[in-house]
């Protein structure tokens, strides 16, 4: 399986926790690729994903399937030149959100892409979704919760896309949304110009990216992204999963605890072994 992340050196905790999810889930092999850009110029914290970042992530997958594999891709080159000031860098998110419209200028990457949001965990065994037929398809995605209702029936949320990139090559999908991103200032950035340049989408059940719900028993991909609560007050909530006490005490959340244990003895690990290699230098 070829999935796709995005993010600069903050993600690694979002990174660590949803590969732990997927690899404990499946059997299949992952190829796990990482675009990453720095945007310093932006802001200071905006810094790429490190060495030791990936190759810690990569030694962790290896230990649950000797052929899985991370790779760290820098495009910075291909950002700045395709979105560098551009209308929508500063959009509702990072502009690290802008990364995966570029995935058919990145070479050697593979046909099929599984692209999920670093806020996402994986509750069953996602092979059945990346098998899916999408050969007559550019992308398939799950609607989008609030969306599909303020903006259009079809309207998608974007943290999970299964890519066919012959097809969107074919169609320039992400050439289009790429244009729209350059020349028109659009609230969800990336999400509405792959959405308002798709020309065949298949539409999948919220199973595969559970927006709001995080203990449904069917659930095989959940988003922890910003949810609206109506109680006690009008209010939005932004928890991740490694964040854990607001996960268990806030989101009532206990789908992932084995997944969540086994991150915080790992990044226990990866800050001793930093700590190490700093005394040796």
């Amino acid at each position: 399986m070829n999935i796709l992340l995005c993010g600069n050196e903050k993600v690694f905790d979002g990174a660590l926790t949803e590969l732990i999810s997927i690899c404990n889930k499946t059997k299949e092999i992952v190829n796990c690729y990482l675009y990453t850009v720095d945007l310093t110029r932006i802001k200071p914290e905006y810094t790429s994903i490190k060495d030791e970042q990936i190759k810690f992530l990569n030694e962790v997958l290896k230990s649950k399937n000797p052929n899985n594999n991370v790779k760290k891709i820098d495009i910075t080159e291909i950002y700045e030149k395709e979105f560098g000031h551009c209308k929508n860098e500063n959009a509702y998110c990072t502009p690290y959100t802008l990364l995966r419209l570029l995935a058919d200028l990145v070479p050697d990457m593979p046909e099929k892409l599984l692209y999920l949001d670093i806020d996402m965990m994986v509750a069953g065994d996602i092979s059945e979704l990346y098998n899916t037929d999408i050969t007559e398809y550019e992308f398939a995605a799950v609607r989008e919760k609030y969306g599909s209702i303020i903006i259009a029936p079809d309207y998608i949320n974007a943290g999970m896309l299964l890519m066919n990139m012959k097809k969107i090559k074919e169609t320039k999908l992400l050439e289009k949304a790429r244009h729209l991103i350059k020349t028109k200032k659009m609230i969800f950035a990336d999400q509405d110009a792959i959405y308002r340049a798709s020309t065949k989408k298949l539409l999948l059940p919220r199973i595969y990216n559970e927006q709001s719900k995080f203990n449904r028993k069917d659930t095989v991909i959940c988003h922890f992204c910003k949810r609206l609560l109506w109680r006690p007050y009008p209010h939005t909530e932004n928890f991740k999963q490694w964040q854990i006490k607001e996960v268990h005490e806030v989101l009532k959340c206990h789908a992932f605890d084995e997944d969540l244990e086994e991150y915080v003895k790992l990044k226990e690990q990866f800050n001793e072994k930093l700590k190490g290699e700093k005394k040796n230098v």
